[in-house]
């Protein structure tokens, strides 16, 4: 208890929240624009830091990291471009909300579903960092395969229209995977002799390019209305979306939790967790369910998933020095910067610091939250542009965005043709979802494969039972939807 209120002390001493203020302010800038994120507001901030007290430090770095999961949603949601490969769930509803009008409800959710998923988040954080050590021992390669392959299963809950549309976007997806050196063997396939295509088709600006560029070319070649038909105020609608979260509370509160324990297996990252949460949600929506043309559930679900994931990647973090994430790897070199060691020492030496962090996670949230509502309704009249100025600008951020990931020119070539690609597919009906699930999970789903046959052999993914434990979800994720459709027919009530 001691260890609590020294950690209030440390951080509500001035000028830490100040710091943490700013973390908040370039946390939400990166997050916002497309092919920004995290990491290179991390990557940015560090040096920055140098000269700080450690706590001031941590503030500010945990500031940007907690405030980027909103930045991004805010462009998921009004121009169809997710801000980091996170976000890319929130673009399934939270854009044709913005579509319909609705930008101010969408948006509204979103920062409520993530203040709050970071507020349990760091509750289940603080409980179970005792037992973080079972936690993290517990994961290896089998569970790692088949969380991908509980994510890949989402392919055939989110697929609209022709189900075997829905599977061959998806499959496709892995193929573009399959580009590349071989993660484990070291093999060369698809380059076609071009060494860009040795690292493989990387993922932002391929989701760029689906996303942003598809849509821009949507409505410059169509010349249409952005708001379409249903435009109503956008405005409005920002408490109706904060209330929307209570109103759903036991779904965002599964997600939350979904969001917690993918954060803490290493490496796997918010992606993944995302599309798990609206999964989840898809499949156990039962009333009036529209994902996918502007359910608000499908904002809240990923959402609260993407802060609450950042609570789990704290446990490897915290606990034994492990980076839970990408951005929490750079959290750790800011660590050692600042002359603190990560793992259990820092439990033991510095627990003021570790409780400074958490508060700073929470605050971080709830400050993002706060300034994304009181700008919600100036963000939100971008959606009253001509679409013969907004087509402009959404092409100019994908192609800046695809430029700034690593200032490599090619980046730019992969997200114009995956823009094209995006474009043809929504007008030959295919779905961008399973495609989107596909190339976040690819990567992660063949090199682990890879892992346990070399490590344990076939068996190895149904002896643990965790793995084993997984592998049952999934098979019931895909039965249950075929229960209710058989039992909806049998009742004469329309699936």
């Amino acid at each position: 208890m001691l260890d609590v209120i020294q950690g209030l002390e440390s951080f509500l001493a001035w000028p830490t929240p100040l710091f943490m203020a700013l973390g908040v302010l370039l946390g939400m800038l990166f997050g916002f624009l497309p092919g920004l994120g995290g990491v290179q507001a991390l990557a940015l901030a560090t040096p920055l830091t140098f000269g700080m007290l450690p706590n001031q430090a941590m503030a500010m770095l945990i500031g940007i990291m907690g405030a980027v999961p909103f930045g991004g949603s805010i462009s998921a949601i009004l121009i169809n471009t997710p801000g980091t490969p996170q976000n890319a769930a929130t673009t399934f509803d939270g854009y044709p909300l913005a579509r319909q009008g609705k930008a101010g409800l969408a948006l509204g959710a979103s920062a409520s579903a993530s203040v709050l998923g970071a507020i349990v988040g760091a509750l289940v954080l603080v409980a179970l960092m005792p037992l973080g050590r079972q936690i993290v021992l517990a994961f290896s390669y089998p569970e790692y395969f088949m969380l991908a392959v509980m994510g890949l299963s989402v392919i055939a809950v989110v697929s609209q229209g022709s189900m075997w549309k829905g599977l061959a976007a998806g499959l496709f997806g892995l193929l573009i995977c399959m580009i590349g050196y071989d993660p484990v063997t070291g093999a060369v396939r698809y380059t076609f002799g071009l060494d860009y295509l040795y690292d493989g088709i990387k993922l932002v600006p391929a989701l760029i390019g689906l996303f942003a560029i598809s849509e821009a070319l949507e409505l410059m070649l169509k010349n249409k209305s952005f708001g379409g038909d249903e435009k109503i105020s956008s405005t409005g609608g920002l408490g109706e979306g904060i209330m929307s979260v209570f109103h759903n509370f036991w779904l965002f509160l599964r997600c939350s939790v979904l969001g917690f324990i993918v954060g803490v297996i290493p490496g796997v990252g918010g992606s993944v967790s995302n599309f798990v949460a609206y999964g989840h949600a898809v499949q156990t929506t039962t009333k009036n369910p529209h994902f996918g043309q502007g359910d608000i559930r499908g904002v809240i679900a990923p959402q609260s998933s993407d802060t609450a994931k950042d609570g789990g990647a704290m446990v490897p973090t915290i606990v034994f020095g492990i980076p839970g994430s990408v951005e929490t790897a750079v959290l750790l070199g800011a660590l050692i910067l600042h002359g603190l060691q990560p793992g259990p020492k820092l439990m033991l030496e510095e627990p003021a610091i570790v409780y400074v962090m958490v508060y700073a996670l929470v605050a971080s949230n709830i400050l993002a939250g706060l300034l994304g509502l009181f700008g919600a309704k100036y963000l939100a009249r971008l959606t009253d542009m001509p679409s013969a100025l907004l087509a402009p600008v959404i092409f100019s951020l994908a192609i800046m965005g695809a430029y700034a990931t690593e200032g490599i020119l090619g980046d730019v070539f992969v997200a114009l043709v995956f823009g094209v690609l995006g474009y043809c597919m929504r007008e030959f009906g295919f779905n961008r979802v399973p495609m989107v699930i596909a190339l976040v999970l690819g990567a992660m789903l063949q090199q682990t494969y890879h892992q346990t046959i070399m490590s344990m052999g076939a068996q190895g993914f149904f002896v643990r039972p965790i793995s084993l434990g997984l592998f049952a979800i999934t098979v019931l994720m895909l039965i249950i939807p075929v229960i209710k459709n058989r039992r909806a027919r049998e009742g004469g009530i329309p699936a």
